[in-house]
């Protein structure tokens, strides 16, 4: 599968979006959140680096969902059984997810304060 053409490299990352936002409710949190985000910047047209920051928040968010759906998934099928150690990769990935998750909230509550108070 190495070496294939952009767009069909393209099209395995778009099925692989598709089927997080099937499969995990995370995923569709964070996306609509972002969503959310995005709606914001546009309604208060903040400067230019809040958009990059929130944006950039945004992405590796849904990336370290991605991720973390990628990785329980292959640890769910090649051991399904419980296992302590799987179970300590699972929860740090989920712990990653959570950590971007609250520094994107710090920073968007922190844009808000900005925002509102100019």
């Amino acid at each position: 599968m190495k070496n294939q053409a952009f767009h069909r490299r393209f099209g395995f990352a778009l099925q692989g979006v598709r089927a997080a936002w099937r499969a995990e409710a995370s995923f569709r949190f964070q996306a609509i959140a972002s969503a959310a985000i995005f709606a914001v910047l546009l309604w208060r047209q903040p400067a230019p680096i809040w958009w990059a920051v929130l944006l950039t928040l945004c992405a590796l968010v849904l990336a370290a969902e991605l991720f973390n759906t990628a990785i329980e998934t292959a640890i769910d099928h090649l051991h399904p059984a419980q296992h302590a150690a799987i179970g300590m990769a699972k929860d740090c990935a989920a712990g990653a997810v959570l950590m971007l998750s609250f520094a994107s909230v710090a920073v968007f509550s922190a844009f808000l304060i900005d925002s509102f108070s100019s």
